[in-house]
């Protein structure tokens, strides 16, 4: 079924799991994401940039997720990933997107608010689901990169007012994560993430998932972390397969040979993703 984010969230409140959020770079390994999610018996979100929902077509991508989903019965919501465009938003609003994300982390704090709120204004006007972002995470994504040194961490105190103040659905929190990071692992602050997840009364999300070590996946989740997002590793071994085969093809061959088991290579991450992200080993807690 094709549904919102504030719905598989509250799912995984209610159940104390995260839901994988999986970047697609193209339309070719987003069949494998959804079939994988299914196998799994879980939700997904699949994200997309900007980028790649012009290079695609944002109705495109509404009307595949879909009908895979309707065919497959699985939930998966399509998320507009670091948006920052307000022509933007609203045109992934307009052609069916069930959610999207403000990210006014880069601005004064008063301007974050105003602006996360005019979208969300608009987004539940239509039935669509708003995340916001608070403090700036570092590393590059989509051409936007932040230092070591400009990273901010989330307050507590500025996130209930910001939650507050803005209505969001879900809030990426800003805890050490980095984008774009995958040949090393990140300490996270997970003593950060309990002082605001004992204050904020929304999911909480993870940014830059690829670079966060596996073993901290169960205290994340315990501690709020609703949203997971996982893009870098998912475009990193798709594009090494997709190198591998492409490069020893002969020309008259065809094109789905090289590209089929890259997607595959999508589909087990996934599906091992999830298998973490259910949190099996921790008891079913109903709220906080």
């Amino acid at each position: 079924m094709y549904t919102t984010l504030k719905e598989v969230t509250k799912t995984a409140e209610a159940l104390n799991f995260t839901v994988g959020a999986f970047n697609t770079h193209n339309l070719e390994m987003l069949p494998s994401m959804l079939r994988a999610a299914k196998e799994m018996g879980a939700p997904i979100i699949i994200q997309t940039s900007i980028d790649t929902a012009k290079y695609i077509g944002y109705d495109v991508l509404v009307n595949v997720v879909k009908t895979i989903a309707d065919h497959e019965l699985v939930d998966a919501v399509l998320h507009l990933d670091h948006a920052r465009d307000f022509d933007e938003i609203k045109a992934a609003i307009d052609s069916g997107y069930s959610s999207v994300m403000y990210d006014g982390s880069h601005l004064p704090f008063k301007e974050n608010i105003l602006k996360t709120r005019a979208v969300v204004e608009y987004a539940h006007a239509h039935g669509v689901s708003v995340e916001g972002e608070l403090g700036t995470i570092g590393g590059t994504e989509e051409g936007i990169h932040v230092e070591e040194d400009d990273k901010v961490f989330t307050r507590p105190e500025d996130a209930v007012e910001f939650v507050a103040a803005t209505g969001v659905d879900a809030l990426a929190i800003a805890i050490g994560t980095n984008h774009g990071q995958f040949r090393s692992k990140t300490e996270v602050n997970v003593e950060l993430l309990k002082e605001i997840h004992a204050v904020v009364d929304v999911p909480l999300v993870i940014h830059g998932g690829t670079g966060v070590k596996e073993e901290d996946y169960p205290e994340l989740i315990n501690n709020g972390i609703r949203k997971f997002n996982v893009g870098t590793e998912l475009l990193v071994n798709w594009t090494k397969i997709a190198k591998e085969n492409f490069g020893a093809t002969e020309v008259n061959k065809s094109l789905r040979h090289n590209v089929i088991p890259s997607n595959e290579a999508i589909k087990e991450i996934v599906k091992h993703k999830i298998g973490l992200f259910m949190n099996t080993k921790a008891p079913t807690a109903i709220g906080k």
